[in-house]
């Protein structure tokens, strides 16, 4: 993880990014989850100078499913109401191998991802009202599971400085670039919950745990600068 935190020498490029995430539910998982997932992604990459390949990391989280109602504060103080949000997240990280060009307006690219998913719901309670402070909270179920893929994009240049200044300064770095990729990440088994997967029954909670494979393909369009 070093390699990520240390500057780069003349002798590498680093690159990095942010991303909007969609993650469609493939196979099992979306026979479970019938509505996609919404984002963010962040990455950061180092390749040898002149070199085709890129090594790098990316960390995204994604929520797939909410809920939100109004309750009584508690039976004996039911005058006193506070907002119950229940939130289904997605968390995943990889470690990527990317081939792209270095040059150019318009660079395709190919990669595979090695890393894993985690899947938890979080019911909390906030003070009614918008913006409502955090009560209390409890996370109802948590799983992890493998995940690997690849994908493709493609890298368009939006603004490029050179080490003349040729825009009037160096600038804070060599490009900003426009980022588009889609990924297809096979996910081993996880126990998770989705919409509708707590109920109260007389007084209990019942929680109807979902479990399959956490495959999905991804959708992302993002800016990328390149130091």
């Amino acid at each position: 993880m070093l390699l990520f935190l240390v500057a780069p020498s003349p002798a590498q490029n680093s690159q990095g990014g942010a991303d909007f995430l969609i993650g469609v539910p493939q196979g099992a998982f979306r026979d479970n989850v019938n509505r996609s997932g919404f984002g963010i992604t962040g990455n950061i990459g180092l390749a040898p100078a002149g070199s085709v390949f890129m090594v790098g990391v990316e960390v995204g989280f994604m929520n797939y499913g909410s809920e939100k109602r109004r309750e009584p504060f508690s039976t004996t103080i039911p005058d006193v109401t506070v907002d119950v949000e229940t939130e289904n997240d997605f968390a995943l990280g990889h470690l990527f191998l990317r081939i792209q060009p270095n040059a150019g307006l318009i660079r395709p690219y190919l990669e595979g991802a090695i890393g894993g998913n985690y899947l938890f719901t979080k019911t909390s309670i906030r003070n009614t009202g918008g913006g409502g402070e955090e009560v209390a909270s409890s996370t109802n179920l948590d799983d992890a599971a493998f995940s690997y893929g690849g994908g493709a994009g493609v890298l368009v240049r939006l603004v490029e400085y050179d080490t003349e200044g040729s825009r009037g300064d160096n600038g804070p770095f060599k490009e900003l670039l426009l980022d588009v990729r889609c990924r297809y990440l096979k996910g081993s088994e996880a126990e998770y919950l989705k919409e509708g997967s707590i109920r109260r029954v007389a007084g209990r909670v019942v929680y109807d745990v979902n479990k399959s494979e956490t495959s999905l393909l991804t959708f992302q369009i993002g800016i990328s600068v390149r130091f």
